[in-house]
């Protein structure tokens, strides 16, 4: 028997992106500790059975849940004042309900991925050096500030000077994302670590 306890309803607004195709759905519920970003269907299939629901309607290309909200890409041959309403009742409903967000053990098939991608760069002692530096800095600095705007920037590589970054959310596919890159994290990244010469992005 479940509780017969009223939740406090759940809230739910949207927040617009710097990505026209992308629009933040914020609620007043923890969704998901930590990152999750499916940029198609199968992936959602496997893990997240909330965005499954969401790819079903035909308008969402891609789903980004983080903490407490989901950011959705929608197709670009629609607009958001058709359907933005009938995703918000769509979300709102389908937590206020009690689905299931994401499936258990995604964190740690996500993090084997990670660690299988990292164990294929070979980094030598200085390079692992500079790469813990690099990290560190787009931890602290440059994840809370993307996640504002529903996005998510993860580190993917060092090659001799270059930092190769994943764009995720909204950040992928956004057109002011090159800037963030090139001016913000480029610019403080060369900054603080002079072995930087250039960072570069790779679209999820």
């Amino acid at each position: 028997m479940s509780n017969p306890i009223t939740k406090s309803p759940v809230m739910l607004y949207t927040e617009q992106t710097p990505n026209p195709e992308s629009l933040k759905f914020v609620t007043n519920r923890m969704l998901y500790k930590g990152t999750a970003d499916f940029r198609e269907e199968e992936m959602a299939k496997e893990w997240s059975p909330l965005a499954t629901a969401i790819f079903e309607l035909p308008y969402v290309k891609g789903v980004y849940i983080c903490n407490n909200f989901v950011t959705v890409t929608k197709e670009m041959n629609y607009e958001w004042a058709d359907i933005m309403l009938k995703l918000k009742e769509f979300i709102k409903k389908y937590i206020e309900d009690g689905g299931e967000i994401i499936n258990d053990g995604f964190d740690e098939a996500m993090a084997k991925i990670e660690e299988e991608r990292g164990a294929s760069y070979e980094y030598s002692e200085d390079e692992a050096e500079i790469v813990k530096k690099v990290k560190d800095l787009i931890e602290t600095y440059v994840k809370p500030a993307v996640e504002m705007d529903g996005g998510n920037i993860e580190f993917k590589s060092w090659d001799n000077g270059t930092v190769v970054l994943i764009m995720q959310g909204a950040c992928s596919g956004c057109p002011s994302s090159t800037v963030t890159l090139k001016a913000g994290i480029e610019g403080m990244l060369k900054r603080m670590i002079p072995e930087v010469k250039e960072v570069v992005a790779e679209m999820g």
